[in-house]
């Protein structure tokens, strides 16, 4: 039989050590094709390039015997996936991994998070995705602890499948060096930014603005993906991309509204 066949994407960039990392650990599971970003694509969301040209590449990052056969893309991550699916593999994939991302996309972040983009877009396409990321966000991290549990989690995704209109948005812990405490189901825990804009001038007498703020953690529960982290533990969560709340359409039934 065929080995799986694995497509890894990333937002930081094909030239990340998170994809890099992330590249090796599945390698182990199956056969790799990369799609990737050809530069960081951080905080893009869901986007996708309709108004410019959309460019991509056969590349070798790693020229080491065997090396995957990866494609620098210049739109966004959920860009590469569609590019990936529609043009550049030759049979669906059975699994699509995003990350290893450098960076938390726990709790609200999972909102803004282009490595989670991927994977949903994955999922949209009826393929079992995983968005994966260690919260540190140093181009040098340690993502060798994260090793154990993503070919873990990606080796039972790969045998059970995923459930229809689900993603897993997996967390991994900073841990110094240290293996994660275990692997913990989580649900998202409630929290927003409280931001602000550092305003500057330019040289030239132009304002200009830089984003900054503070996560503002609303959820104490001890079933979350950030009490799992603070904790030392990987999160799980399952993530859904059908935005309705249902729960609250029986609700909306009651008002009193026209009816064309």
């Amino acid at each position: 039989m065929a080995k799986p066949l694995i497509l890894v994407t990333n937002d930081d960039g094909i030239t990340a050590p998170g994809l890099r990392h992330l590249i090796r650990y599945m390698r182990a599971l199956g056969d790799v094709v990369v799609v990737a970003p050809d530069s960081p694509q951080s905080g893009m969301g869901h986007a996708i390039t309709l108004d410019s040209t959309l460019y991509s590449k056969k590349v070798e990052i790693d020229r080491e015997h065997g090396a995957p056969e990866e494609y620098s893309c210049s739109g966004t991550p959920a860009d590469c996936v569609k590019l990936g699916l529609q043009e550049i593999l030759t049979r669906k994939p059975d699994l699509c991994v995003s990350g290893i991302n450098h960076g938390s996309n726990s709790s609200i972040n999972v909102i803004y998070s282009g490595t989670m983009s991927a994977a949903i877009e994955a999922g949209i396409e009826g393929i079992p995705a995983i968005g994966f990321s260690l919260c540190d966000y140093a181009w040098d991290a340690d993502f060798g602890p994260c090793r154990e549990a993503v070919q873990q989690i990606a080796a039972q995704a790969l045998r059970h499948g995923m459930p229809e209109g689900v993603v897993l948005n997996v967390n991994i812990p900073k841990t110094e060096g240290a293996a994660p405490k275990g692997i913990k189901i989580c649900r998202q825990a409630r929290a927003n930014w409280k931001e602000r804009f550092d305003k500057r001038t330019s040289p030239n007498g132009k304002d200009y603005y830089w984003l900054t703020g503070d996560f503002q953690l609303l959820d104490h529960g001890e079933d979350t993906d950030q009490w799992a982290l603070d904790q030392g533990y990987v999160s799980v969560v399952p993530t859904q991309f059908d935005l309705t709340a249902h729960h609250v359409i029986p609700q909306l039934n009651t008002w009193k509204l026209h009816e064309s």
